[in-house]
Formats: structure tokens, C-alpha cells, sequence
């Protein structure tokens, strides 16, 4: 197969692919028109706004330039740390303000531009509110004009402040409606849920922050990106990865079939007896249609062992029988399940797979692949 960007590709079509193509990791074509819509609505909205409190004056501008900026990190890469509430709304007040001082203090314009923007990138690393906007509002209180100079140390307030305040909550309530998570909450790591000192089985087999520390030092850059979104980001790679060697392996070739059930009107004392007689964790718990509506553990029982099956199981764990076996290591590995059902469309059960039989599934590859690396293999 060739390749699509190869030489052998027209020199037209090469070049519209370079062009064209997102240069932002996820960048679809799908999250960019969400991006224009947002930023349509938010800056004219944000300036609407301003306008209709602190009234059109001719020495107050409605909307300050940097909102332009802002405006992109809002709505277009909304996950970026540069982009969250604190760097926008302090970051480009900070700025401003630095910026506002400077040319109070500093009567040479040239010296005072550099000191400015410079001061504010320090201001922002140290509050912790980066937000590469926050340059151009100090920058534009140096040389945004005079109106910009008449409202003195009230424009880092009004109107850039009132701006940012104004734009982040029209950005929170526009993610809100069209299903994106702003502001971005960063993954949690990995937890260790028993209880003890021990660090969690995917950290103790796999790299650690330590690990993800020193391959951001040994680069020397800055990555637009939050460590924990980063380790997230890694361990997704392995999985993948995982997958992509092993993929022939799928969850219908190796769940149990006989699965034992439990109907959601049943007793709990009926779940435990089913738990205990047949050596099991998890008991899939099925509605009057026999579809799976969760599961039940011993750990449940005692844990919410007063009410109905309804009142005391978990949601479930589910797969479908021809996903990847091994896509199942992170849910079975995470301390959470014990074991994942098996599911058709129509949540009816299929099988069962268990962190027995997945690590009899490493098991197996681990040994083959020993055995493809011997000598006597290789002979």
C-alpha cells in the first residue's frame, strides 16, 4: 500500500494535506466548528454585556483585542491549562496591570513595551495564571491609545477584567450545553484502594510521576498539557499498544459463558449463598427482561448490605465479545472490578471475564512469546 503522503502523491494534494491538517492532537473537524460557534457567541455576547453595565463611552472600550486570543484557548483547546478560569481572568488582569504601571513609571516607550511584557509573563508564571493573551493586555494598556491611557489604572478592571469574568462564564455555560468538561479537571492518578502503602498495580508494573518528571526534563520544553492528562495520555498509549500487538485475541474467545445470575427481586441472602457456593466476586444482577442492570460483590454486601439488590449493587463493568481482550487490563487492573460481563446491544449477557481469566491471557502471550525468542525456536 502506498503511502498517502508519500512522493508518489500529487505535489497539489501533499500540499493540501500538510496545509490542512489539525497541528493540535484530537483536533477535529467536528470540535473546530464547535470552537467558531463558541467564540461567535462569546465575544459578542462578552462585549454586548459590557456595554449594556458600564455604558458606550467614548473612553471605555467595550472589548479589549487579547479577548480575541482568550477567546481561542476558550473555545477551541478548552482542555489547556492556559485556557482555565484562573489563568484568563487573572492572567490577563495581572498583565494589564503591569502593563498600566509600566507606562506610568517608565517614560521611554520602547524600554517600557519590553519591560512590560516581560513582567507580566513573570507575574503570570509566578501566580500561576499563564495565559499568552495576558502579553497582548499588557501590551495594549502601553500602546492601545487615548482612551486606553485616560481610564488609567481602572483598565486592568474595566473593561479587561469585566471582559474575562464575562467570557469565562459564557464559555463554562456553552461547554456545559454542547457536552464538553469545562473547567478541565485533570485525570486522577492511579489509587491504591486497599488500603495500604503499596503504590497501585498499573504504577508498580509500569512508569511512574517520577518517570514522566524526567522525560519532561530530559525534552527541555514546555508542553502545552497537565502532568496527570500527560500519565493519562501514556497509559492509554500502552494499552493501545497492547492491543495492537495481541488484537487477534477478542473477549468472545475467552469469557466464561455459563454465567451465574441473580434476578434484581431476589434476596441478599440468595446473592451471598450464589457468591460463596460457587467462589465467585462479582454476581451479575439481571432485570425481569433478563438484561444486565449491575452487579453485586461480597464487598457490597457488607458494605450496603441493608434494602433491595437494586439499593446495594454496583454498575457494571461491560465489554462486547468482539472488542480486544486485552483492552480489559486497565478496568481490571485499576482496583475497581474484579471482572467485566460480557454484553450484547440489547444488555443481555454473553459471558464473563474475570481477572483469573485475563491473566491466564498474559499468561499465555508471555509464554509464546518466550518460546518465539529461544533458540531452539529460532533452530
Amino acid at each position: 500500500m502506498s503511502d498517502p503522503t508519500g512522493p508518489d502523491r500529487p505535489a497539489g494534494a501533499l500540499l493540501g494535506a500538510r496545509l490542512f491538517r489539525p497541528i493540535l492532537a484530537g483536533a477535529t473537524l467536528r470540535e473546530r466548528l464547535i470552537g467558531c460557534l463558541g467564540a461567535l457567541i462569546g465575544i459578542a455576547l462578552t462585549g454586548l454585556v459590557t456595554g449594556w453595565m458600564v455604558g458606550q463611552g467614548p473612553y471605555i472600550p467595550l472589548i479589549v483585542a487579547p479577548m480575541g486570543a482568550t477567546a481561542v484557548l476558550l473555545f477551541a483547546v478548552p482542555a489547556s491549562p492556559l485556557a482555565q478560569p484562573w489563568p484568563i481572568i487573572g492572567g490577563n488582569t495581572i498583565s494589564a496591570l503591569i502593563g498600566v504601571t509600566a507606562a506610568h513609571f517608565i517614560p521611554n516607550p520602547v524600554l517600557a513595551i519590553g519591560v512590560g511584557v516581560s513582567l507580566a509573563i513573570a507575574a503570570m508564571s509566578f501566580t500561576r495564571s499563564l495565559h499568552p493573551p495576558g502579553g497582548a493586555a499588557a501590551l495594549t494598556a502601553l500602546i492601545g491609545g487615548p482612551a486606553i491611557a485616560s481610564s488609567g489604572f481602572l483598565f486592568p478592571f474595566v473593561p479587561v477584567c469585566l471582559n474575562s469574568i464575562i467570557l469565562v462564564s459564557l464559555g463554562i455555560a456553552f461547554h456545559r450545553i454542547s457536552g464538553r468538561t469545562y473547567p478541565h479537571v485533570p485525570s486522577a492518578p492511579p489509587a491504591n484502594l486497599h488500603g495500604t502503602t503499596d503504590l497501585p498495580a498499573p504504577i508498580r508494573v509500569g512508569f511512574n510521576a517520577r518517570d514522566v518528571d524526567a522525560a519532561l526534563l530530559n525534552l527541555n520544553e514546555t508542553l502545552d498539557i497537565d502532568r496527570s492528562d500527560l500519565d493519562r495520555l501514556l497509559r492509554e498509549v500502552e494499552s493501545q499498544a497492547l492491543v495492537r500487538a495481541h488484537g487477534a485475541l477478542d473477549c468472545g474467545a475467552v469469557m466464561s459463558r455459563d454465567v451465574v445470575t441473580i434476578g434484581l427481586h431476589e434476596s441478599l441472602a440468595r446473592a451471598r449463598d450464589l457468591l460463596l457456593r460457587h467462589n465467585i466476586r462479582t454476581l451479575p444482577v439481571v432485570d425481569e427482561a433478563g438484561r444486565l442492570a449491575g452487579t453485586l460483590g461480597l464487598r457490597e454486601l457488607a458494605l450496603r448490605g441493608e434494602g433491595s439488590l437494586a439499593q446495594v449493587m454496583s454498575e457494571a463493568h461491560t465489554a462486547r465479545a468482539a472488542e480486544p481482550v486485552l483492552s480489559l487490563v486497565e478496568p481490571l487492573t485499576n482496583g475497581h472490578a474484579h471482572a467485566v460481563v460480557v454484553t450484547g446491544e440489547d444488555r443481555r449477557i454473553h459471558g464473563i471475564i474475570t481477572q483469573t481469566d485475563l491473566l491466564a491471557v498474559l499468561t499465555r502471550l508471555a509464554s509464546a512469546k518466550a518460546f518465539d525468542a529461544s533458540p531452539a525456536a529460532a533452530a
